[in-house]
């Protein structure tokens, strides 16, 4: 039985290990695939703005050399920025051509990687700006494009409100000559750098990265949240169903075991049973014939008599244990049956100085034996009389809860011991020195032999209390 229970606990756990391994390859997978559809959004955003920064460099080295130097070669024969009027001709057509682009700065190198015009005039004429990233675009006439970020990613998911210039793409293009008057296509002249601001582009693409983030967690989190809550009724029902399954086999084992203590006690009783009526009314007939001529022996004859009584009543009760009669079901009223116990027990609860308290009205009826019902009802009184000894309270009460009648016995005893309560209906378990240990497993069949429930347990204040639990019927 333990290794079955063992094989399924191993079982259930290795199918929650399975369930949480499923969860974790879920959730990694789907923020796997936000991250991958993220980065795929801000590669295709840079390609695109790669794209437009390319067309511009193009568009104003065009219009640098069709506005300014082809003009200014025809009217100064050379060029000379630092003649004031041909900067200022320079910067306008520099500013006309990239102002509605969101260029925030454009230099020109020259070959000896000088800053020669920027829009910024502050860099104009500085030696140490180009670096190795300008000569190779002026030595390999390739451009390049640099992707500067003032935060890092997770800064940028967490910045709701970018400020300009966050985010800037910045491409050093070759300044070349076109074919005309008399330079050659292709020439090199210098190098052109323009620095963009993207910053407000890439907000949407921060925005459907956090969309992307926001809806995979989301979605991560119901998943979580679904397959905890399953794997949390699962394991309650498991824990129900193991302890049911303990219970059934502890029923079944306690059932066999009281069938063959029953059938013991039966052979042993009826052997017991036919010597002691035969004693008994033997000690009976001499009792009547030596009373009044010899009352030493009259008494030693009162004392077998009496003896052989409480025997019989023993017997008794092992034969109604191990072989309780057919029950003859009538409509009845428990209410009935306490008042005839209440009245036999009145005179004597009286003189030890113990309360009975009626708490029930008539008029509730069940299906049962009147006889056995009387005599579990009288056991349990009888019980609780003899727990409270002198000076306390027994009470009995009767509810009507869900068709079902509760009636309860309680008294204010030293109620029963945590160790007590689940031996107490067992066979010739008993706490009294004098007892059989038969009242409550007598007591426990008549109820379930009615189709009800003994609960035995103890009241919150102190003392027992004992349910029985019965269907309520009207016809039988």
């Amino acid at each position: 039985m333990e290794q079955t229970q063992d094989l399924q606990v191993k079982s259930f756990q290795l199918v929650k290990l399975l369930s949480w391994t499923l969860l974790v390859v879920i959730i990694a997978s789907s923020l796997g695939l936000s991250v991958f559809l993220a980065k795929h959004a801000d590669e295709t955003l840079l390609e695109k703005q790669k794209e437009f920064a390319l067309l511009q460099a193009e568009n104003l080295n065009h219009q640098i050399y069709r506005r300014f130097i082809l003009p200014t070669l025809i009217g100064y024969g050379k060029i000379g920025l630092k003649n004031t009027e041909q900067m200022e001709r320079l910067d306008q057509v520099v500013r006309s051509t990239v102002h509605s682009f969101k260029v925030s700065e454009v230099r020109i190198y020259d070959p000896d990687l000088i800053v020669s015009y920027s829009t910024d005039k502050a860099f104009i004429g500085a030696e140490d700006l180009g670096g190795e990233f300008v000569k190779k675009v002026l030595e390999s006439g390739k451009p390049k494009y640099e992707f500067i970020s003032k935060k890092s990613t997770m800064g940028l998911l967490f910045d709701l409100n970018m400020r300009p210039g966050t985010m800037l793409l910045k491409i050093v293009y070759p300044l070349r000559s076109e074919k005309s008057f008399k330079i050659n296509e292709n020439v090199i002249m210098g190098v052109l750098e323009l620095t963009q601001d993207i910053t407000e582009d890439y907000q949407s693409v921060i925005n459907f990265e956090r969309l992307i983030l926001f809806t995979s967690s989301f979605s991560a989190l119901i998943l979580f949240a679904t397959i905890m809550a399953i794997i949390r009724r699962a394991d309650i029902i498991n824990a129900q169903r193991m302890a049911e399954r303990q219970q059934f086999e502890k029923e079944l084992n306690q059932s066999e075991k009281l069938a063959s203590i029953g059938r013991m006690v039966s052979g042993v009783a009826h052997e017991i049973r036919n010597p002691l009526g035969i004693i008994r009314s033997s000690s009976e007939l001499l009792l009547k014939r030596m009373h009044e001529s010899d009352p030493v022996n009259a008494r030693i004859l009162g004392a077998i008599h009496e003896e052989t009584k409480r025997l019989s009543r023993t017997v008794s009760d092992f034969l109604d244990y191990a072989r309780p009669r057919k029950i003859a079901l009538v409509t009845l009223d428990p209410a009935m049956l306490l008042d005839k116990i209440f009245m036999f027990m009145e005179s004597k609860c009286a003189e030890s100085g113990i309360d009975l308290k009626r708490d029930y009205v008539h008029g509730h009826t069940v299906c049962g034996d009147e006889d056995l019902l009387y005599r579990a009802f009288y056991n349990l009184v009888g019980n609780a009389v003899q727990a409270v000894d002198r000076d306390g309270t027994v009470s009995v009460s009767i509810s009507n809860k869900d068709n079902e009648l509760d009636i309860v016995f309680s008294d204010s005893g030293p109620g029963f011991s945590p160790e007590v309560i689940d031996k107490a209906r067992d066979p010739f378990f008993t706490t009294k020195d004098n007892g059989t240990g038969l009242g409550l497993a007598i007591v426990s069949n008549i109820v379930e032999s009615h189709k009800g429930k003994l609960v035995i347990g103890n009241n919150p204040e102190g003392g027992a209390r004992i349910r029985i639990i019965l269907p309520v019927k009207k016809d039988c």
